[in-house]
């Protein structure tokens, strides 16, 4: 599987970015797996100063009658935990799927990127 790149912002409600925000992401792997006992494809990383992120991991598949999808807790710092799941774009639906939890997908010479943009509340 070729990496995904995934970038984005953690901003507050006012739309101020969120520094040392702390983005807590799983997924399955290729097989459509969780790894229960350890830490593939599960990892945390924290924003910057200015609320950004960046993330490697690769397209998840989908499974068991889920489209693929990547699990996320945003926790910033003085603010509640934002639990969340980011979904593909063309990719089937679940009950879970809202449009504005769709990552915005494009194409590059070097391969595909993602971006996300969370949003949390006080």
């Amino acid at each position: 599987m070729s990496p995904l790149p995934i970038t984005g912002t953690v901003r507050s409600a006012d739309c101020k970015p969120v520094a040392h925000a702390s983005l807590d992401v799983w997924h399955a792997d290729e097989k459509g797996e969780y790894d229960g006992a350890g830490y593939r494809y599960r990892g945390i990383v924290l924003t910057d100063a200015l609320g950004r992120y960046r993330l490697e991991t690769i397209l998840p598949p989908p499974y068991s009658g889920r489209p693929r999808h990547i699990h996320v807790k945003v926790q910033a710092p003085g603010r509640r935990i934002l639990t969340t799941q980011l979904y593909f774009p063309g990719d089937a639906r679940d009950s879970l799927w809202r449009k504005e939890l769709e990552v915005a997908m494009e194409q590059r010479p070097q391969g595909r990127l993602a971006a996300f943009q969370f949003i949390v509340d006080a």
